[in-house]
């Protein structure tokens, strides 16, 4: 059940954001020029998907303490901005805006087997295994 339940998920995810053009580098650059070339339709992309997931949130989800795959469901509760998060996100916009391209899309862009986002899934990998070593040295 897991791995169907997987396998249904991924195939929804790598087709949204196929058809949303979000495996796009440059529709995502676009988004994020905001002084120049910009190209709002990945807002509504967001909005979207906000918008659904808010609903199968409050009808489905909040309601059941165990998940379709038997899991327990565990909804974070720290709120706190701290400079962890900053950090993270800090970093995280950089690539983002260096690249126009974030982990989801990354991953669905790896079956046209196209160099660039080969290596950059590989650095990506590379760099979630560090992220335990700077956690340890910047954040303790």
């Amino acid at each position: 059940m897991k791995l169907i339940v997987a396998l249904i998920s991924g195939l929804l995810f790598g087709i949204g954001l196929t058809v949303a053009q979000m495996v796009d580098p440059n529709k995502v650059l676009n988004f994020l020029d905001i002084t120049g070339n910009w190209d709002a339709s990945l807002l509504f992309v967001m909005a979207a998907a906000f918008s659904i997931f808010s609903l199968i949130y409050w009808l489905l989800i909040k309601k059941r303490s165990i998940s379709l795959t038997g899991v327990p469901i565990s909804i974070g509760k720290i709120t706190v901005v701290n400079k962890r998060l900053i950090f993270g996100a800090a970093i995280f916009g950089l690539g983002w805006g260096l690249t126009g391209i974030c982990p989801g899309p990354a991953v669905a862009n790896i079956s046209g087997l196209e160099p660039k986002m080969l290596v950059f899934v590989l650095v990506m990998i590379f760099g979630m295994k560090t992220s335990e070593w700077l956690k340890s040295r910047i954040f303790n």
